[in-house]
């Protein structure tokens, strides 16, 4: 199987990936998630016409010339409205949030007010006729479309869905990922590897990768180079309902390289294998059914890298995101040669400077090295066949952090 450009494989990897449905949950779960359904109000917001400032409700035909002396007959505030109507002559003294009583028209503040203590205010500043009153409805009536289906759950719009006296709102439901590591020489972090053994890594990389999305993660452990227990755990998966399998090693061509054979085996239709990438060449993709395989491959840094470019936007897709990568203009602070067939992702260290953005490329790039790749805040992008460059030459960085 020939190497597939990369834009093409994330073509075919995107291709028919939408949300599955959608949920209800209450207004407390829901900061963060893709609302599913259009938002209308349930009530109308303010419910009457409300006191915008601390002061006296008046007639505004009774400041008209000032100053003016009113008697005050009442009081009002929030959850507590005046009863009564104001006549000519007549002020409610009134706090922010109550009801603006019957017959006034015009909240003076209280500033602008001397208050005798008996019961008589004398206005001395105008107001203008209606000022400082939040008409009914002024935010929203009810039936209103409030919030269209796509959009994000932030801050501000769980406050308006719970104005809108919306207790439960109707969102997308969240894709679940399944991720499988495989090879006999794993170990889980906090064991004591044998001579010929390492402490797995990757699920935990492409866990946090996944769930930065949005996505929900199912870990299922890893699976020794056995065809029984690597199909063991997919089966766990498949009942777990998983929208994405994720493995993680083992998707070669080697004699303990598994997984696709297992995959195929359950009846998954391969979809690629073999990327002009690098690091990542062996990434696998299919579909079982309804869940879409992605087969990372075991080098740390290329699992990494792989999950940015690929899982990321599957993930996002599935979840309704409006996804991006982030990718940038720089310059280079430094030599980089000729690149092969491959595209290339080559980790570096972009800083902002007074002239743009200047990126230093590490100068050991191996696949299997973690500690450069968490210093590294972005991956330089080398195109097939890109030609040697000198430092001041342009390039694109894919941000990473």
């Amino acid at each position: 199987m020939a190497l597939l450009p990369v834009d093409e494989a994330l073509e075919r990897l995107l291709d028919g990936a939408a949300p599955s449905g959608t949920e209800q949950v209450g207004l407390s779960e829901a900061f963060g998630r893709i609302l599913g359904a259009p938002l209308h109000a349930l009530r109308t917001q303010p419910p009457f016409d409300a006191s915008a400032m601390d002061g006296y409700a008046v007639l505004a035909q009774d400041i008209a010339f000032l100053p003016a002396r009113l008697a005050v007959i009442g009081s009002a505030a929030a959850g507590n409205q005046f009863d009564g109507e104001l006549a000519r002559g007549q002020a409610v003294r009134i706090f922010t949030g109550a009801p603006v009583p019957a017959g006034a028209d015009t909240v003076v503040i209280q500033e602008n007010v001397l208050d005798f203590g008996n019961g008589e205010i004398e206005v001395v500043e105008p107001t203008a006729a209606g000022r400082n009153i939040r008409a009914r409805g002024l935010d929203f009536k009810q039936g209103d479309l409030l919030l269209e289906a796509g959009r994000e759950l932030d801050p501000a719009a769980l406050s308006l869905a719970a104005s809108a006296n919306h207790p439960t709102l109707e969102v997308l439901r969240t894709p679940l990922v399944a991720i499988v590591a495989t090879g006999d020489e794993l170990l889980p972090p906090g064991s004591n590897p044998g001579p010929d053994q390492i402490i797995a890594s990757n699920a935990y990389g492409v866990a946090a990768i996944a769930r930065s999305i949005g996505a929900r993660v199912l870990d299922l452990g890893i699976a020794p180079d056995r065809t029984d227990a690597i199909a063991a755990l997919v089966d766990k998966a498949l009942e777990a309902k998983a929208d994405v399998v994720v493995t993680l090693g083992g998707a070669s061509v080697g004699d303990h390289d598994l997984v696709q054979g297992v995959l195929t085996g359950l009846g998954m239709e391969l979809d690629f294998w073999k990327i002009a990438m690098r690091p990542g060449k062996p990434l696998m993709f299919g579909r079982l059914g309804d869940t879409r395989c992605i087969g990372l491959p075991g080098n740390p840094v290329a699992s990494l890298i792989c999950s940015h470019l690929f899982l990321k936007p599957l993930l996002a897709k599935l979840a309704g995101r409006v996804y991006a990568p982030d990718i940038r203009e720089a310059v280079l602070d430094a030599p980089m040669r000729e690149n092969d067939l491959r595209q290339d992702y080559v980790r570096g260290f972009a800083r902002e400077t007074d002239s743009g953005l200047v990126v230093t490329p590490y100068s050991i790039q191996d696949s299997s090295m973690l500690r450069a790749m968490a210093q590294s805040n972005c991956a330089i992008v080398r195109e097939p066949f890109a030609p040697a460059a000198e430092p001041g030459a342009g390039c694109r960085v894919l941000m990473l952090r």
